[in-house]
């Protein structure tokens, strides 16, 4: 079993998930909070069906930040 962290995001139209320290691009969403919790864990569990322990290889995550750029 792994224990993830998963971002929220809330958007005027809804919410997006996503899960920091897994390989690939896995995404949920939903119009609340826990709609897109519930879909971004089977998303989850989806990407960790299909490619299994490289879903996690080689990446060691120590921590995360949030950090704002001007463009």
């Amino acid at each position: 079993m792994n224990q993830l962290k998963i971002l929220i995001e809330h958007h005027p139209d809804g919410f997006i998930a996503y899960p920091v320290g897994m390989n690939g691009i896995v995404i949920g969403q939903g119009e609340t909070y826990q709609e897109a919790l519930e879909d971004v864990t089977s998303a989850i569990k989806f990407h960790i069906e299909t490619f299994g322990n490289a879903a996690f290889q080689d990446y060691d995550l120590i921590g995360a930040d949030i950090a704002e750029v001007v463009i």
